[in-house]
């Protein structure tokens, strides 16, 4: 990532700054940045916290107080840590389907063939920003009653059939983090039409503390079953302190201003790319449909463990940044964090992202990359 956070996002924060008293924590513009996303995404509801696995964390502590019993959470093995953590860390059992190799995203077929009695809820990853739902898979979750958590948090602006990504699902999670599609340093936001959650997810972020609800009916009836509490502490959940602050409020609506040209524009310099890089080496055939671009994926079309050797070379002696096995390290389920979880040698069972794992790459696309400098990554690549 290069320049995504520019003079004027910083000018807008030091105006904030430079009043006598400027209001710091949890504020107006947090307020505003809020409501301002709601608008832009087309949803009722948007909650801004402090990280996008912030936001992963309290969708699952929500979920499991509709499940207190437990059960399973349908997740991706190409992914950030966050979205497995978070299941992981709300009781719920990690259920793991493989990829499609065009989208990066959950494969439908593999998804529905995992559902069964205990499924709570479908946590699909919208990888390095391409779409990755598809008709069947929303009608069947709707028809089996099964909700859907979209981690949108590398595919802001993407869209599916014209709508965008996070304003599908029971509830959406995004990031602000710096190489994201827009930055507010470090920030996320949790998304939804559902009135009842987006209270709980008010609640949630702040230690639990029932006053954060801007429902009164919520605020009177716990404050009619609690009469013996001050009704500015009451706590209604174990929760978290997951606030983001006015200046990353302001960030984010200076930001919000341009994250549709920068998605034009990131969308320009993959279909740019995906034209330069040698299609005998490379995947190329990727699922562009609707795609707001994160980060340019180098894939080898077959396994080929010199070639992929001479590549990373390449990259290097050519000064060109880059992540083996795409997002979050490749595959997940070979983390030691679930060793004990999943059974040994289970990360076999998923070879397509085995594939990215040791053959795949991302390398950084953003807005102020320019055309030049795409097509020299280009010529560095096919050289290998």
């Amino acid at each position: 990532m290069r320049n995504n956070i520019l003079r004027q996002d910083l000018d807008a924060v030091i105006e904030h700054l430079k009043q006598d008293d400027p209001m710091l924590t949890h504020g107006a513009n947090v307020r505003a940045f809020e409501e301002e996303w709601s608008r832009w995404l087309g949803v009722k509801y948007s909650v801004f916290v402090n990280s996008g696995a912030s936001a992963n964390l309290l969708t699952l502590a929500a979920l499991k107080i509709r499940h207190p019993e437990g059960g399973e959470v349908i997740v991706p093995p190409l992914g950030w840590v966050s979205d497995v953590a978070a299941v992981l860390q709300n009781g719920f059992t990690p259920v793991f389907a493989d990829i499609n190799p065009r989208t990066l995203a959950m494969d439908t077929a593999q998804i529905l063939a995992r559902i069964g009695e205990k499924t709570r809820a479908v946590l699909l990853v919208h990888a390095q920003g391409f779409d990755g739902l598809s008709d069947e898979l929303l009608s069947e979750l709707e028809r089996r009653g099964i909700p859907l958590i979209e981690d949108v948090c590398e595919s802001h602006g993407a869209t599916h059939n014209g709508q965008r990504l996070g304003s599908f699902g029971w509830v959406s999670n995004f990031s602000f983090y710096y190489a994201h599609h827009m930055s507010t340093i470090e920030g996320g936001m949790v998304c939804t039409n559902d009135p009842d959650l987006y209270q709980q997810i008010r609640i949630l972020r702040s230690h639990g503390m029932v006053r954060e609800a801007n429902d009164p009916a919520i605020l009177s009836a716990y404050q009619t079953d609690h009469p013996e509490l001050n009704p500015d502490f009451i706590f209604a959940y174990p929760a978290y302190n997951v606030r983001n602050t006015e200046i990353g409020g302001i960030l984010g609506r200076s930001q919000l201003k341009r994250l549709d040209a920068n998605v034009v524009r990131r969308t320009e310099n993959l279909r740019r790319f995906l034209s330069r890089i040698d299609a005998g080496k490379f995947r190329t055939d990727f699922e562009l449909a609707g795609s707001s671009n994160y980060a340019f994926n180098l894939i080898l079309r077959e396994p080929d463990d010199e070639l992929v050797h001479r590549v990373m070379v390449q990259m290097r002696a050519g000064g060109i940044e880059f992540r083996r096995g795409s997002a979050g390290g490749g595959n997940q389920v070979r983390q030691p964090y679930l060793r004990g979880i999943v059974p040994d040698g289970h990360h076999l069972n998923f070879p397509e992202t085995e594939h990215v794992h040791f053959y795949g790459f991302y390398l950084g696309n953003f807005p102020d990359l320019r055309d030049e400098e795409i097509d020299t990554i280009c010529t560095i690549l096919n050289a290998a």
